[in-house]
């Protein structure tokens, strides 16, 4: 049986201002380095974090244009439900880009496009979900 992570509060006020901003950086709170070289040490499940790690093989750049434009109407379907479901058939979607210029931007929120397009690019390569698959509790 896999151990349970046990975190213990900080005694010090030094401890827990370190761990606050780890917290605040972990919302996005704070500047980011964007060194190439920082480590990955948000949550595993996300860019920061171990799914971040995977090198993008196996596309090109329109792929990537074309995963960009199904990750915003994948992001929009308040606005666009039509669009939504279009974005939903992935590589067989059939999507004008020009739509792009539709969306009202302010409405969607910028880190779910994001990481829609991380898993847009996750679905071309055949790796979706890059995620280590959950346990339950007792599995070993």
């Amino acid at each position: 049986m896999s151990e349970i992570p046990i975190y213990e509060f900080p005694e010090s006020g030094e401890g827990f201002k370190k761990i606050w901003e780890q917290f605040e950086n972990d919302l996005g709170m704070n500047d980011m380095n964007m060194d190439r070289d920082r480590p990955y040490i948000g949550q595993k499940h996300t860019m920061m974090g171990k799914r971040g790690e995977t090198e993008i093989r196996g596309i090109t750049f329109r792929d990537m244009r074309d995963c960009f434009i199904r990750a915003a109407f994948l992001c929009a379907n308040e606005q666009s439900k039509e669009l939504y479901e279009e974005a939903d058939k992935g590589e067989s979607a059939a999507l004008c880009e020009n739509d792009l210029y539709k969306l009202n931007w302010n409405e969607l929120d910028p880190m779910a496009v994001c990481q829609s397009l991380a898993c847009e690019i996750e679905r071309i390569m055949g790796i979706f979900p890059n995620i280590t698959p959950l346990k339950e509790l007792g599995d070993a």
